[in-house]
């Protein structure tokens, strides 16, 4: 049997760019896992798309997880637009670099390991994995740790 994890990931930034913060809340067998870490000037898309790829990184065998985010960047670049972009080099339809290409990258290499279901929900509407997220990417950029 596979295991499920169940991942609520969120990334913040005060200023675009500026610094920024990310968080992430997994949630496997009845327990609670929190990361969190801090970049000195980032770009919130950034943030949010880390956020992803370290929880992803945490999970140590293939799992089927659910992925819980209030980013519609993330849910559609990954579900959408990666095809598109590998296809023409990394570029938009409009022939420029894709931002983020880096990370778009890595994100793939991650979720290739695993079965994921993604599920959007809206940011600051009280969904409680959500919102846990959200406090541990502004509490990284308060403190400007990695936690």
């Amino acid at each position: 049997m596979t295991d499920s994890v169940t991942i609520h990931t969120d990334g913040a930034c005060r200023g675009n760019p500026g610094p920024g913060g990310w968080g992430a809340v997994l949630h496997y067998r009845g327990n609670q896992k929190t990361i969190q870490g801090f970049e000195p000037q980032t770009t919130n898309n950034r943030m949010e798309l880390t956020a992803v790829i370290e929880a992803l990184r945490l999970l140590k065998r293939g799992c089927e997880v659910e992925l819980v985010t209030d980013s519609k960047y993330v849910m559609t670049g990954i579900n959408e637009w990666l095809a598109n972009w590998k296809r023409n080099g990394w570029k938009t339809a409009a022939r420029k670099p894709v931002k983020n290409s880096d990370l778009w990258q890595q994100l793939e290499a991650e979720t290739a390991r695993h079965h994921l279901t993604w599920r959007w929900v809206r940011g600051h509407s009280g969904d409680p994995g959500n919102e846990l997220a959200d406090q541990l990417a502004n509490q990284a950029i308060d403190t400007g740790t990695r936690a």
